[in-house]
């Protein structure tokens, strides 16, 4: 039951801070509505309630149908807005178009390859490190982690000798 009244309360009650003259009535406003949300989720004073919407459905009629179409145009003007320029060239790599496809919000797609960098340390010419060095930039690897040789003797240690007096 939730959902559908969020959904009647999100159509109905859909005034911006720009329709009410000072910033302490629209946030009154705003309590109004979460409490009546509240009530209406948990069935606290559902009758009540329900004629309170309708009253207020039936005041503010005009104004609701407004901002009803108003959100109608900027939905069907977004997909047009997200069009955004004519299409590009295959000359033009590495730029992005906005993809249209599936929705209106929907993630820019790559319209072509740019070049991409090279690699640090040389291109195919690099030299292959020997064993030594690997076993350098192992251990080192392993000490910016936090990890040690000491730990690995010490916790081996523990677990032998741990398991002799149990």
């Amino acid at each position: 039951m939730a959902i559908p009244v969020l959904l009647l309360m999100l159509l109905l009650y859909n005034k911006r801070e720009e329709d009410f003259p000072s910033l302490r009535e629209y946030n009154d406003y705003l309590e109004e509505v979460e409490d009546m949300k509240c009530k209406l989720i948990e069935g606290i004073d559902v009758p009540a309630i329900e004629a309170k919407i309708t009253k207020y459905k039936q005041e503010n009629y005009d104004e609701i149908m407004n901002a009803q179409a108003c959100k109608a145009e900027k939905l069907a003007a977004a997909p047009a807005a997200s069009k955004g320029p004519p299409a590009q060239t295959d000359s033009e790599l590495g730029q992005y178009a906005p993809a249209v496809a599936g929705g209106a919000f929907a993630q820019p797609r790559p319209t072509g390859m740019a070049p991409q960098p090279l690699p640090l340390g040389g291109g195919p010419d690099m030299q292959l490190d020997d064993e030594e060095m690997m076993k350098l930039r192992a251990e080192k690897g392993g000490r910016a982690g936090g990890w040690s040789p000491e730990f690995s003797r010490k916790r081996a240690l523990e677990e032998a000798f741990g398991s002799l007096w149990i």
